[in-house]
Parts: C-alpha cells; structure tokens; sequence
C-alpha cells in the first residue's frame, strides 16, 4: 500500500515541501484545485523531486477542454520523466455553470468521453494517427505539426477520477487508471458500493483489479494521551459534520441508515449554526468515518482500516502530532502485512 500527502498550492512552499516528503518516505503527493490552480506547483515538485508520484486529487475536467488538459499532461509527463497521475473530478453544477461558466450536464457520461477524448488526443500526438475524435459533449477533429509536442518518450499520464456515487465509479472501472475517494467515505461502503461499482466498470472493460489503483484519505482520531485524543475528536467531527452536511453525499450514509443526519446537518447548516453541527456526530459515526486509535495502536487500525480495499492512502494526522511521530507510525504501518483487493 503507497502513502501519499498533499502539498500546499502555494508556489513559494511547493519546492521544500516536496523535497522534504520524498525524503521522508512518501510514495506520492497531490495538489487539489482549491484556491490555487493545482497544475503550476507540481512543476515544482517534480523539478525537486525524483521518485515520488505527483498528481491532481483533483483538477476540475468540466472547467476545462480535453485539449488543454491533454496537453499539460503530456508535458508533465514529460518533464517529470513518467510520474504525473491526472486526477480530475466534475465538481458540482452550480461550480460550473456560475464559477467557471462552462457547461453542465449528464457529468458520469461526460467524464468517461472525457477521458477517451485524452486518449485519442494523445494517440495521435505518439502515433501521428488522425485525430477523429466525435462525441456526443466534445469534438477534436483538428490538429496540425505545429500544435503537436515533441515525442516525449513516456507512457501517457496515469487518469484518476474521483467518485463517489455508483455510476461514475464504474465509469472509473471502465476507463481509468485509479479511483479518488472522497474522505467523507467508510470502509462498508468500499465494500458494499465502491468495490463491487468497480468491478462491474472492469469487467466491461475486460480488466483485473489490479489494472486499477484506488486512492483514499482517511482522517485519523489520535493522541498520546486522552487530552489529545479528545481535541482531534472534536476536530474531526466538525470536519464530518461538513461533509454530512453536504447532499451530494447522502448516499454513504443511507448505507449506514443514518439518512436522517443528513437532513438535521443540512438545516443547521443553511442557518450558519456551523458550531452546533459537530455535536450531531455521535461516537458510532465518528468510528465509522474515522480511524480512532492512541498512537501505540494507530498503524494496526489503518492497516485494518484500509487493506483489501485501498492502493493509496493519505493518512490525515492532527495538526498536533509531532512530525517524529507521524514518521514513526507511517514506518510501523509499512511493515503491517499488506492484503490484496479481492478480483
């Protein structure tokens, strides 16, 4: 199982940061299109670094044409000498429309021509083929030797797509590279929603499992004693209370029955009583969303936590657990026995 870590979207932090997580074991980081565009930092990361993955979690597609993003793909692909993964995600409606002012609609059939659009795009810039790309949302059909790049001798860009929901996570299984799940995400409905969406999507394809890499966060609850351990619980459920707030992600807790939160959080919410919402994640939900675990035992719970299910995980620690510390649980959770997913 690889360990990520997402770095800031701050250009002047991206180089340190990245040298620093390399140096410190990680398998791979990730910028999120938040506040700062998510592709310029990890031109930095990979100008510092040598053997991490470097990668969207996500950029927006729907924000953006094929054509622009297969390009920046390919060229950091290129530059970083085969180990950039292309995370995209859809982000909501209201985002696209009124944000970024770009078209919305049917966005699981629209991210899967999405990505077969990357792929003729960059077919025809490898194999010199004529690009005859026709969908039902997006048309390329042009491309001339001056708006082709150089050969750059890599594979193409790694897709990740993020989802939640059944239909784009078989779109995932069917076309992609890896799944991005969403922090907001338990381990019964990995098993019960996720991986079984998965399969259904690979075997259209006529894929193995292991063809595709599944990403998760997963928050962690803990401390070196009951004090700390209490601060990052309350944290955490403010964290949750967030998510579950959120409509879009009813559907993970329908599957544990508890629907109705959902309901309660999303009235709190629209009236601004964002500090009354934690105290609706009771203990029950809080274990399910959360690895809770004191320091000694944390590794194990991850472990326990992720294995079977998960490629990459990026373990969210509380602000106020040491650096020396955090390495010394990641280093124990390598060591864990690693189990593979189920076909």
């Amino acid at each position: 199982m690889k360990v990520d870590r997402g770095i800031p979207g701050h250009l002047a932090t991206v180089a340190h940061t990245a040298r620093e997580l390399e140096s410190r074991g990680y398998d791979g980081c990730w910028t999120g299109e938040i506040d700062h565009d998510p592709f310029l930092p990890l031109v930095l990361a990979a100008e510092h670094t040598s053997n991490m993955r470097l990668g969207t979690s996500i950029a927006v597609a729907f924000a953006r044409s094929p054509m622009t993003v297969a390009h920046l793909g390919w060229d950091l692909q290129a530059y970083s000498r085969g180990r950039f993964i292309l995370g995209l995600g859809t982000q909501i409606r209201p985002h696209i429309e009124k944000r970024f002012g770009m078209p919305w609609s049917h966005p699981a059939r629209r991210m899967r021509e999405y990505i077969l659009a990357l792929h003729a795009i960059w077919s025809c810039w490898r194999d010199g083929t004529r690009l005859r790309f026709e969908g039902e949302f997006y048309t390329h059909k042009i491309m001339t030797p001056m708006f082709t790049p150089e050969p750059s001798g890599e594979a193409f860009p790694k897709v990740f797509v993020a989802a939640v929901g059944g239909a784009m996570t078989e779109i995932c299984g069917e076309v992609a590279d890896g799944l991005l799940a969403h922090a907001f995400t338990t381990r019964r409905y990995l098993d019960e929603v996720t991986l079984p969406a998965l399969r259904r999507g690979l075997e259209r394809s006529g894929r193995q499992r292991d063809a595709l890499e599944l990403s998760c966060p997963v928050l962690l609850v803990t401390g070196a004693d009951e004090q700390e351990m209490s601060a990052a619980a309350v944290a955490t459920r403010k964290q949750l209370a967030f998510y579950a707030s959120t409509p879009a992600y009813r559907k993970v807790l329908e599957q544990h029955g508890w629907a109705d939160l959902q309901i309660d959080l999303h009235r709190l919410s629209m009236a601004g009583k964002w500090d009354e919402m934690g105290a609706l994640i009771d203990d029950d939900v809080l274990d399910a969303f959360g690895v809770v675990a004191p320091i000694p035992e944390l590794a194990r719970a991850l472990h326990n936590r992720c294995a079977g299910a998960v490629d990459r995980v990026l373990p969210a620690f509380p602000a106020t657990v040491p650096r020396a510390t955090v390495d010394a649980v990641l280093d124990e959770f390598r060591q864990c026995q690693p189990v593979r997913s189920s076909p």
